[in-house]
């Protein structure tokens, strides 16, 4: 049973919470903005912030000065001259949801006059430096960093490097700015300014994409240190005291906002301004007449953040109406008509409630961590991966730590970090267990491995994940044989083994509840249509340690070189007269995998398990795999596709090349899909050749 905590339950504890989420938010800022070192994921960090903010919303009379939900960044640094910004540099408010979002709109339109109707202009929020530039008689003269939003940092000779920052304005015409609604008098205010005034823009100076992986596999030949992500690469280029190496980082500067008053009436016409002043702006930010449309904008560059070419994080939604700016005015941090609409995060904090052991299909145990649900990926997440006792011990995990989750494209959420400096002392520690969980047999711990696993071979949790892997989809991929099914074919006693699916009558399942005739004819189909089975899934299901896909497919094309395999039995006799050496001698196979196969096939229990499968007229087909274009090639594939990967690999096997679920230097190519994460980035470094799903179809001509 997961134990329910109240952990906000007692003032004192709160308090001591919130001091030590100050201290931590603190710690990771000043790295962060002052040193330059990336200590911390932003998506971490924003769920820290996030929780602090929660905290003090419920308890109010907490809040002090020098909290940092109410300043907007880090000091200065002392290597360049200080400037003071005639306007402040606010932050933006977060928000995570389409429910935040309606209460923020229904708390601006209490402010509001009546029958006021909002609209707003929506916008990329870009991951890298925010820059002031400020312009005298249409010349760049001054460019300063955020800083501390009041003070920030001169580095003029820098931005001058960036070519997308003009070191003159462009002066619009009367007819380009009558084109965007400009009135004759915000013209020639506009113009005056331009030829005689003064002018500050703000935007962001990134790094893309493309110019990221460029240098890094520049300066890995030179044998330089790699930037760690582009925005800290563009944060330290801003930062050089050498304006040179600031050149080579070719860096981007966009444009988000005109700081002098022209009295325009609306966003919008800022940003169409700016490009008419010569500045980029971005080309995907767009006028929403609704809130709805606003968050479909939000919804739909979600989907296409990979192809921006620079990192995005998010979309500001600002109420696009200027005249309502003063009225609505600024709190706290940051103005109450703008917010930033974050993108699902990869990483997330939340607290560690309990350590549940799960047994697989052999009989090794696997913790799960129980933790406090919260949103991560697009979903919302209470359980998450631990993998093995030793990464509990690496971990340094204890029951009520606070700890940061992972989740990166379609991967199962893990526990990646434990914030110990939030520790209260009240965690506990986790203890290994000593017995199964499902059947209270003694566990063992072996020396030359990190598992821990039950030994009893009948064990109930054992056979029946058994029997969920035979009827997967890398597996005999059996259609409607579900996990409930099982379960129930198991409580009435008629499947306790594999064996047992291909003795199942139809008279069998109309006993059961829920299946009528139809239903338990198409079951009885799917299992029949099974009984001819591909070698390389056949042995995958067997579920034999460590062989994955992979492995299974060199094992097939091997065994079916040595003879003509047509049953299971067929496939007995031959591993009888193979050595664990031979077996180590095939591709793929290493000694670990090696004893692993060789114990496994000398098993009496497996013995009469391929025996009864042969009984039951199982037949093994194998097509051999001719050589291809793609032959010697290796390919790993990773983030969320449009096709099943099971389809994807049989693909790129049919053309005679390997798949893989590493990166190592043996990979040729990476196939990436959306919402790709470390698989990504270290190809990335290895100069790996990365190919997206629709260039992969259309160069190998798959599918």
């Amino acid at each position: 049973m997961i134990r329910e905590v109240n952990y906000y339950m007692d003032k004192q504890i709160v308090k001591d919470r919130i001091a030590k989420l100050r201290q931590e938010i603190e710690a990771h800022n000043y790295a962060y903005h002052v040193l330059d070192a990336s200590t911390i994921s932003d998506s971490a960090f924003d769920a820290l912030k996030n929780q602090l903010q929660q905290l003090e919303n419920d308890y109010p009379e907490l809040v002090t000065l020098d909290s940092p939900t109410q300043r907007v960044s880090g000091q200065p640094l002392d290597k360049f001259t200080k400037v003071r910004h005639q306007v402040p540099m606010l932050s933006i408010y977060d928000v995570f949801s389409e429910a935040e979002l309606q209460a923020w709109e229904d708390q601006l339109i209490k402010l509001l006059p009546a029958g006021t109707k909002l609209d707003y202009y929506a916008e990329l929020k870009m991951d890298g430096l925010a820059m002031s530039l400020n312009y005298e008689k249409g010349i760049f003269v001054l460019g300063a960093t955020r800083g501390d939003g009041q003070v920030g940092e001169d580095v003029t000779q820098n931005l001058r490097t960036i070519k997308s920052v003009p070191l003159k304005l462009r002066r619009p015409t009367e007819a380009e700015m009558t084109a965007l609604q400009i009135t004759p008098d915000e013209q020639t205010k506009i113009l005056e300014a331009v030829d005689n005034g003064h002018i500050e823009v703000r935007g962001e100076a990134v790094m893309s994409a493309k110019v990221f992986a460029k240098l890094n596999k520049q300066y890995a030949k030179e044998g330089r240190p790699l930037l760690a992500n582009p925005r800290n690469a563009a944060a330290g280029s801003i930062r050089q005291l050498d304006s040179k190496i600031t050149a080579e980082r070719e860096l981007s500067f966009w444009c988000y906002d005109i700081i002098t008053d022209f009295g325009l009436a609306r966003h919008e016409q800022e940003h169409e301004l700016a490009k008419l002043l010569g500045f980029k702006v971005l080309p995907q930010n767009k006028y929403c007449p609704t809130l709805s449309s606003a968050i479909k904008f939000h919804h739909n560059q979600e989907q296409a953040r990979e192809k921006v070419g620079f990192d995005c994080d998010g979309c500001v939604l600002v109420v696009n109406n200027l005249s309502l700016w003063p009225i609505l005015g600024v709190v706290g941090k940051g103005p109450r008509y703008m917010r930033a609409y974050k993108f699902t995060a990869a990483q997330a904090v939340t607290k560690l409630l309990e350590v549940v052991w799960q047994i697989g299909r052999t009989g090794v145990l696997t913790p799960t961590a129980v933790v406090e649900p919260v949103p991560l990926g697009g979903v919302t997440i209470g359980r998450t991966t631990l993998h093995n006792w030793n990464e509990i011990q690496r971990l340094g995990l204890r029951l009520g730590d606070t700890v940061i989750i992972e989740r990166a494209g379609d991967v199962i959420p893990k526990v990646i970090g434990v914030m110990a400096n939030l520790r209260d002392g009240n965690e506990q520690i986790i203890e290994a267990p000593k017995i199964c969980p499902i059947c209270d047999s003694p566990v063992e711990h072996s020396a030359d491995e990190v598992a821990i696993r039950c030994v009893n071979k009948d064990c109930y949790g054992s056979k029946i994940r058994a029997l969920r892997h035979w009827v997967s989809k890398g597996a005999l991929d059996i259609d409607g044989l579900g996990p409930k099914i099982l379960e129930a074919l198991w409580q009435a006693g008629l499947v306790t083994s594999i064996p047992d699916l291909y003795n199942l009558h139809r008279e069998d399942l109309l006993s059961l509840e829920g299946f009528a005739e139809k239903a338990s004819n198409n079951l009885l189909d799917s299992i029949e249509a099974t009984k001819t089975v591909e070698l390389p899934r056949f042995i995958y299901g067997l579920g034999i340690r460590h062989i994955g896909e992979e492995t299974a497919d060199s094992l097939a094309g091997f065994f079916s070189n040595q003879q003509n395999i047509t049953t299971p039995t067929n496939l007995l006799a031959i591993m009888a007269k193979l050595s664990v050496e031979e077996i180590e001698a095939l591709p793929d196979v290493g000694s670990i995998v090696a004893t692993s196969i060789k114990d496994w096939f000398n098993d009496e229990h497996n013995q009469r398990l391929l025996t009864a499968l042969s009984s039951a007229k199982i037949k093994l087909v194998f097509n051999h795999r001719a050589d291809g274009p793609l032959s010697g090639q290796t390919f790993v594939i990773t983030g969320t596709l449009s096709v099943p990967r099971e389809v994807l690999k049989e693909k790129i096997r049919t053309l005679g090349g390997k798949t893989s679920e590493t990166i190592t230097k043996e990979t040729t190519a990476l196939i990436a899909g959306e919402s790709a994460g470390s698989k990504l980035e270290k190809a990335t470094k290895l100069g790996i050749k990365i190919y997206s799903e629709a260039e992969a179809k259309t160069i190998f001509n798959f599918l």
